[in-house]
This record gives C-alpha cells, sequence and structure tokens, in this order.
C-alpha cells in the first residue's frame, strides 16, 4: 500500500469517528435543520462528480462520477423536500 493511500485511510477513519460523536451530541430537535445544511453541502459533491465523470473516454472514473452524481442529487432533492415539509408544519393554518 502505497504512503498517499495509508494517509487517504486514516483521514476517512478519524473524519467517521469524529462526524459519529458530533451528530451523536445533536438534539434531535436540531437534526432536520443540521440535514438540511448537510444537503446544501452535498451540492458542492454533485458539482466535483460532475467535474469526475465529465471525461471523454469511459472508464471507472467516469462510471463512479455519474453514480455519484446521481446519488448525492438525490440526497440534494431529497433533503431539501424534507425541509420544505418540515417548514410547511410551522406555517399557520389559514381559516376559510
Amino acid at each position: 500500500m502505497s504512503d498517499t493511500l495509508i494517509a487517504a485511510l486514516f483521514v476517512f477513519v478519524l473524519a467517521s469517528f469524529a462526524g459519529f460523536e458530533v451528530i451523536n451530541k445533536v438534539p434531535p430537535t436540531l437534526h432536520t435543520p443540521l440535514m438540511s445544511g448537510a444537503n446544501a453541502i452535498s451540492g458542492i459533491a454533485v458539482l466535483g462528480a460532475l467535474i469526475i465523470a465529465g471525461d471523454k473516454d469511459w472508464n471507472v472514473t467516469v462510471i463512479l462520477g455519474l453514480i455519484a452524481v446521481v446519488f448525492a442529487t438525490i440526497n440534494v432533492v431529497g433533503g431539501f423536500l424534507v425541509t420544505d415539509r418540515m417548514l410547511q408544519m410551522f406555517k399557520k393554518k389559514e381559516t376559510a
């Protein structure tokens, strides 16, 4: 294994533990707003995946980039739909 791969795996494992601890400490009432922000950040993943998938040759990188575009887009759209539904709960109901 190369030193770069070992360093990348080390960072991934540390980020996984840190992310789990941070999310685990968030009260349930803040989960939806927190996930809304995370879905906005996921839009950056869509842009990165588009750059990776933009190659002319069809190889493993382009296929993985295309899959990343699809999943990140589903995540962003679904997250904003959930956030919109949550915000609808706080609107006052109109009386007829």
